[in-house]
């Protein structure tokens, strides 16, 4: 049998040298890992909207015992609920995961080392976060393995925050955000655009992690997305302009980035009819627009989740009662036409295993879901990780 000269060359050098000779293929990962955080709320009980729903079931006194309780509620609730997330992002087996709403640096810390390492060993020893605009005080972050599951090694090389950006400075202000309160000096983005720059085997890699605006709020009469659509639409063509201004208007195309992130946004959704009982139904409704056509409409970038059946697309499940029900995308991996184009057959994956059980599957899509996620929580999170197998060449 013809065996190629390298590969004999191959058996005598080490596995890092092995590596460079494999294609460079590297797994990226998304995951709104839902409030990780260290501190604890207890803006609930001056503001019963805020307060958590098992606490509004007592009697409580006064501030102080608000306070002993708020605390054992959170830290009993915590610890299945990182459980939960943790198998997520094990399940997604990403060289590289993007996360959202992290609180700092020691929170992430003290879950991958609490909670992941039990479950992979030393996977993620770098992490990176940096503190952004949100007024929770959560952040976009990136964990990342030293090297790829082939062995290719994974390289840091800078990180840029764009959160001090404002509408002023990228000429973005508009009728539309004044009407919202929004002055032409604010900061653009909600959180963050947090820009790291690393090495995937020698090659160089861009990443864009994002969460824009939430839809929530509504105003007058429109409801909620609509009334924060000229939010997210100034955010979404700030990444655009960063990206442009980093590559050049006419070689972006060509580069190797990704943007991953928890957008808040949709452009299709699935409307839920029906109940447990009778069988539910799900009807695919395309959007008239979306913040995320600043991205999509011309080929800028491409959604790889769209490879996906137009029934399996989803990472969320919004319900606000039966009457209010949809499973939508609200979490991306946008690749430059360039990563698109070398990664044509490259599927991408959901992870809905750590879905509550409240959470309605379309035909054949039915998970084993985690021990111990309950009805509505425990879960891993409101939304599902996404994660795809690049070849970086």
């Amino acid at each position: 049998m013809f065996e190629p000269s390298w590969i004999g060359e191959a058996a005598c050098l080490s596995r890092r040298e092995r590596a460079f000779l494999l294609p460079m293929s590297l797994r990226i990962a998304t995951f709104n890992v839902e409030n990780l955080m260290r501190r604890f709320d207890f803006s609930g009980f001056r503001n019963q909207l805020y307060a958590d729903r098992s606490l509004t079931l007592f009697e409580i006194k006064d501030e102080a015992e608000y306070r002993l309780l708020e605390k054992a509620r959170a830290i009993a609730h915590t610890d299945d609920t990182r459980q939960l997330s943790a198998l997520a992002i094990a399940d997604a087996r990403a060289d590289i995961i993007c996360l959202q709403e992290v609180d700092n640096i020691e929170a992430l810390k003290a879950f991958e080392y609490g909670y992941l390492f039990k479950m992979i060993g030393e996977g993620y020893r770098q992490k990176y976060t940096l503190n952004g605009n949100d007024s929770r005080g959560i952040d976009v972050a990136l964990m990342m393995r030293e090297e790829t599951a082939h062995g290719q090694p994974i390289e840091f090389v800078r990180m840029t925050s764009h959160a001090t950006l404002t509408y002023e400075e990228l000429g973005l202000h508009t009728p539309e955000l004044a009407e919202l309160g929004n002055q032409p000096n604010d900061r653009i983005f909600r959180r963050d655009c947090l820009e790291i720059d690393v090495k995937v085997g020698g090659l160089p890699l861009t990443i864009y992690v994002v969460h824009l605006k939430s839809m929530a709020g509504n105003r007058g009469n429109l409801p909620g997305r609509e009334a924060s659509m000229p939010i997210r639409v100034a955010e979404t063509k700030a990444i655009r302009h960063i990206i442009e201004a980093r590559f050049g208007n006419e070689h972006a195309q060509d580069k190797r980035w990704i943007i991953c992130g928890d957008m808040n946004d949709y452009r299709e959704r699935l409307v839920i009819t029906g109940d447990r009982y009778s069988g539910f139904q799900f009807q695919p409704v395309q959007e008239t627009e979306s913040s995320l056509d600043v991205f999509l409409s011309d080929g800028f970038a491409e959604n790889v989740v769209e490879r996906r059946p137009e029934l399996d697309r989803w990472t969320l499940y919004h319900t606000r009662g039966p009457q209010e029900r949809h499973l939508c995308q609200l979490d991306y991996i946008l690749l430059s036409p360039a990563l698109a184009r070398s990664n044509s057959n490259a599927m991408p994956d959901i992870i809905r295993q750590g879905q509550p059980h409240r959470t309605p599957f379309p035909p054949g899509q039915a998970v084993e879901l985690y021990p111990r996620v309950g009805w509505d929580r425990p879960k891993a999170s409101d939304h599902c990780p996404v994660a795809i197998s690049l070849d970086i060449v």
